[in-house]
């Protein structure tokens, strides 16, 4: 179940909760019971690393103009 992420406008506090992606539109009360929560936009990071020196092995082709080795 996605996790969304929500601040309340009238104490600032901000707050996640799990629910269906079928509510995620629908109102969100802050923990402290103000109704007037707004949903944050949510980042997602993916990291990782990658070996140096390492590429993509070369097929060949590829296609489009002088990809293919058609133009000589």
């Amino acid at each position: 179940m996605p996790r969304y992420d929500y601040r309340c406008r009238s104490c600032g506090a901000t707050f996640e909760l799990r629910r269906p992606m079928s509510q995620a539109n629908a109102p969100a009360m802050c923990p402290a019971g103000h109704e007037d929560a707004v949903k944050l936009m949510s980042m997602v990071a993916v990291t990782g690393t990658a070996a140096v020196g390492a590429a993509a092995p070369s097929q060949g082709g590829g296609g489009g103009c002088c990809g293919g080795g058609c133009c000589g």
